[in-house]
């Protein structure tokens, strides 16, 4: 549960929302709610109230005009206002639905935010008189900060860059001289797992469970990247023996970890084997490719078979297994090389080469015999990976200029 004390004067972030929405969807209350995200009730039911996204389409009904009649669901009429957590979300209730979002939410706040911070808008003479000042130093090749200090403007050099990007000056990005040099920021924003699939996941949850259960060996998830926006690799490394095969992702969304997994989890049920059986407990870090938590723990009909743990953010350390098993792989694609041309056959190549590289933990013996005189070679097969003879194991790029 989050201190009040410590998130009360703060505004709700998408993680938040997100953790609201999913509150929402199981029908808890607004107390229940607030308390999990740390706010007063009242910020919850406001919240809520202020973005809710109306869907005009479900409603049924219709006048001899052929006009959609607005129905009110009495049931919106008190808390929580929304249908997420009604069973006749999905279905054709005759009301008009109306539900709660948290990316929607998210970006009304943002916009919201942006606009605040632009202050009071000028009217039109008073923006004509500035625009006009504006282009006639600009044209005399006068720096911005000068044009705007002489003439007292009561603009920032912001609000002018922002209106000259929208085209709203006489001036054009041209008469600039040191904007046509600009280049735009590059925005990378980082998606995380949500706070509520955490609950019960978290590294201290795994590190009890563990000592609970007697849990000596597990198996540690990551993903390596190669170009970014491009293809990324998801990786998984057996503790007990340091064995690591790998999935070809188009990219690293969760959308792409969810249906990789589960194809595999069809390939391995096929062949008589049960992915919970071989992968029982995954710890990896927050990404938000991973947050699709049932895609991983449950199995094809929808029962538990793993049990997934997320490490502390910023904590690779946490699962180093993994993380020292990628430096064997960039042996052989070295890091900032793109993955766009790889197949699954690529993969299943490189790692049947780290694979078979003899470790001095092991005795000198390979991951691949431990791994398959543990689980059986048939599912080292099915997981892509086959032995390479100690002579022709290639640890460097020439593997894949062949």
């Amino acid at each position: 549960m989050t201190d009040l004390n410590s998130t009360k004067f703060k505004h709700l972030t998408l993680d938040d929302r997100t953790e609201i929405q999913m509150c929402l969807d199981q029908g808890v209350t607004f107390k229940k709610i607030a308390a999990r995200v740390g706010k007063d009730q009242t910020t919850i039911s406001k919240e809520v109230k202020r973005h809710i996204k109306v869907n005009p389409n479900s409603a049924k009904k219709f006048d001899k005009h052929g006009n959609p009649i607005t129905n009110i669901c009495p049931l919106l009429l008190k808390a929580p206002f929304v249908c997420n957590p009604c069973r006749k979300r999905h279905a054709q209730c005759g009301f008009q639905k109306q539900l709660y979002n948290a990316k929607a939410a998210q970006k009304d706040y943002e916009t919201l935010l942006v606009e605040a911070r632009e202050g009071i808008p000028l009217n039109k003479q008073e923006f004509y008189e500035i625009d006009a000042l504006i282009s006639e130093g600009i044209r005399k090749g006068q720096h911005l900060y000068h044009i705007l200090a002489t003439n007292n403007l009561g603009v920032s050099k912001s609000t002018v860059y922002r209106h000259l990007s929208r085209g709203y000056l006489s001036a054009s990005k041209m008469d600039f001289p040191r904007v046509v040099k600009f280049k735009p920021r590059r925005k990378h924003r980082d998606q995380y797992v949500p706070k509520a699939a955490r609950v019960g996941r978290t590294f201290d949850d795994f590190l009890a469970f563990i000592e609970e259960n007697a849990v000596t060996h597990w198996t540690e998830m990551d993903t390596l990247i190669g170009r970014i926006g491009g293809k990324v690799i998801l990786t998984f490394d057996f503790t007990l023996c340091n064995f690591m095969f790998g999935l070809l992702l188009n990219d690293k969304s969760s959308f792409e970890v969810s249906a990789k997994v589960t194809a595999l989890k069809a390939a391995l049920t096929g062949g008589g084997f049960a992915f919970g059986d071989i992968i029982a407990f995954a710890l990896t870090d927050n990404g938000g490719e991973f947050s699709n938590v049932s895609a991983i723990e449950n199995n094809v009909i929808g029962e538990r078979e793993t049990h997934l743990f997320f490490c502390d953010p910023y904590k690779a350390y946490q699962k180093p297994k993994v993380e020292k098993n990628h430096t064997l792989f960039r042996d052989i694609v070295p890091k900032g090389s793109s993955f766009d041309h790889f197949t699954q056959d690529t993969v299943n190549l490189i790692f049947s080469h780290v694979n078979s590289v003899k470790r001095k933990s092991l005795g000198g013996k390979t991951p691949y015999e431990v791994f398959a005189f543990t689980y059986g070679a048939q599912i080292a097969t099915r997981l892509g990976i086959t032995p390479v003879s100690a002579g022709e194991v290639n640890q460097s790029p020439s593997l894949l200029k062949g």
